[in-house]
């Protein structure tokens, strides 16, 4: 089956493809000549990974979806969350952002964070919706060099390296992303 991702994002797309394998044929918007900047203005993960999804499937009228995620700081009240890719400002860097999250923390024992991420899948016009969490904790410095955003400072639960120490396929059995694209694998081979 085609599906195209609705994003602009090397990192996610190369993620997703890793996480589907051969059981879906993704399709990146560049490779579409989709040269158009998607909106994502809403305030909640649900909201964005919505307005992403319908932006695109409206513009080709084929299947797709878009994802959203957010990194949830409990010390910090959830923040960057749905702020998370542009954290330390619109322009701003993957480095900017895990600078700005460890200056926050500086100080406060309460390391809880966890990863969100919601899937929004246009199939024939109908929308349905996906979820995956992972809960961590935020360490006070950068570890590993794989995987991107706040990978190298979010340390799962019940494991002793970052994402970014990881290897992709244990990284992705574990993630928020790879659960929440589990949950449409499923659905898409249910019917």
């Amino acid at each position: 089956m085609d599906l195209i991702f609705a994003t602009n994002n090397a990192h996610k797309l190369k993620e997703i493809r890793e996480i589907t394998g051969q059981s879906l044929h993704i399709i990146g918007l560049k490779e579409l000549g989709f040269n158009v900047e998607v909106p994502e203005t809403g305030s909640t993960l649900e909201e964005n990974a919505r307005q992403k999804a319908w932006f695109v499937f409206k513009m080709t009228g084929k299947n797709c979806f878009a994802d959203d995620t957010g990194l949830e700081v409990e010390a910090l009240d959830g923040r960057p969350g749905v702020y998370s890719s542009r954290y330390a400002g619109e322009a701003c860097s993957f480095d900017d952002n895990i600078k700005k999250l460890i200056s926050e923390l500086n100080g406060i024992g309460n390391r809880k964070a966890r990863f969100s991420c919601v899937i929004c899948l246009i199939r024939d016009g109908k929308e349905h919706l996906f979820e995956g969490r992972v809960n961590g904790i935020i360490l006070q410095e950068k570890r590993g060099s794989d995987g991107f955003g706040y990978d190298p400072v979010f340390q799962p639960s019940g494991h002793r390296q970052t994402f970014a120490e990881m290897p992709p396929y244990l990284k992705n059995g574990i993630s928020h992303r790879g659960r929440a694209v589990s949950k449409m694998i499923r659905f898409l081979r249910s019917g």
